[in-house]
């Protein structure tokens, strides 16, 4: 006698909706409906979109271990974050995933996220979820000048998107923001506002990001043609004490900058400290502009000018940019970069001291402090 959930199953086979059935829906063939959603390259924008949207309308879903055994993908995407990273606390960690998801889950994949403590760690999980085949391609966060990861997936022939740039782009599909462009354009924007001593804190070498913001403080101060000093670049900083530290590296010089630009925002928040020190006020007696956009540069008096991304949509566009490439598109052809979003705020305003005049007063302040 058929069981009450035997009954149930059959009518769910007969109602399950084919591949078979969009096509016909839509008067394409089988091969263009599948090569659509699965995002092959070589189906228009227009067409894909369409299928998608003819395919959740009819209630379409693939049946994974199928696909999987026909096309040898799990259609899953792999991330590794590591905790080890300076900013791994940042909000904008759960914009990216959900950007990530929401792009995985619109065509259908899936995303493995797994978590590692070190670089070590983060090679050793990227080898074994390739080899497992646990994701057909890796996002790659946070890229580094010399990055082994891309060497890794590059030599295992494991598709891969990065999100940055790095020095070998040989086989490289990347998103990106333009962050050289915003450093420079922060130059400038001081400069119009009559600085003339401009100081920089750099991030961390190692990172590509630091790189080309090094590079756009430099292309500022050529474009305003003033020359490079480099007493005016302090240590890397990538958190508050190290930040307040460059800053005071900066401040104690002998003609000390009106303005600072800085790489990261956790860094000029540590500004805010050294110049509380020597009782300047940020946005009159020193101007600052920084990059990121965190959330703590609205909580500080007064708040922090600065360059922002919209990371949400970064992982939207890198999910899709990746599942490209996973289906063959060249990764030359995968090359998106954006320019930042400049966030006024109250910390960068006209050169209102001289460095003279910031010298004496951040003199008298340690004075102060030694009597």
């Amino acid at each position: 006698m058929e069981t009450r959930a035997h009954k149930v199953r059959s009518a769910l086979r007969r109602q399950r909706v084919t591949i078979n059935d969009v096509a016909s829906e839509l008067g394409m063939t089988k091969s263009t409906v599948s090569r659509a959603l699965n995002g092959y390259p070589d189906i228009s924008d227009t067409t894909r979109l369409r299928v998608r949207e003819a395919a959740r309308s009819l209630g379409y879903r693939p049946l994974a271990n199928a696909q999987a055994i026909r096309t040898g993908r799990l259609r899953a995407i792999g991330l590794v974050l590591q905790l080890n990273e300076h900013d791994r606390h940042r909000p904008f960690l759960a914009d990216f995933l959900a950007g990530i998801s929401q792009a995985a889950s619109e065509a259908d994949w899936t995303v493995t996220v797994s978590t590692a403590a070190s670089d070590e760690d983060t090679l050793r999980l990227l080898c074994k979820l390739a080899d497992e085949h646990k994701a057909d391609g890796f996002i790659l966060p946070r890229t580094l000048w010399e990055d082994l990861r891309i060497a890794f997936l590059r030599g295992a022939k494991v598709p891969f998107v990065l999100y940055g740039r790095t020095r070998n782009s040989d086989g490289c599909a990347w998103f990106d923001i333009s962050s050289e462009a915003a450093t420079q354009e922060a130059v400038e924007r001081l400069f119009a506002l009559g600085h003339r001593r401009i100081g920089f804190v750099p991030g961390a070498e190692r990172y590509t990001y630091a790189r080309l913001r090094m590079e756009g403080y430099r292309a500022g101060l050529l474009k305003c043609g003033l020359a490079f000093d480099p007493d005016l670049v302090s240590e890397p900083a990538l958190n508050r004490t190290d930040g307040a530290a460059s800053a005071d590296q900066l401040l104690n010089l002998a003609t000390p900058p009106t303005a600072l630009v800085c790489s990261v925002d956790r860094a000029a928040l540590g500004a805010y400290e050294a110049a509380q020190n020597y009782n300047l006020q940020i946005g009159s007696d020193l101007s600052v502009i920084s990059y990121d956009g965190i959330e703590e540069g609205e909580l500080v008096a007064p708040k922090l000018t600065t360059f922002s991304a919209d990371v949400r949509d970064a992982g939207r566009r890198l999910t899709a940019l990746l599942i490209e490439r996973i289906n063959g598109a060249a990764p030359e052809n995968l090359r998106q970069v954006l320019p930042a979003t400049f966030v006024a705020r109250g910390s960068h305003g006209p050169a209102m001291r001289t460095s003279a005049e910031l010298a004496t007063i951040i003199s008298n302040a340690k004075r102060q402090v030694e009597e």
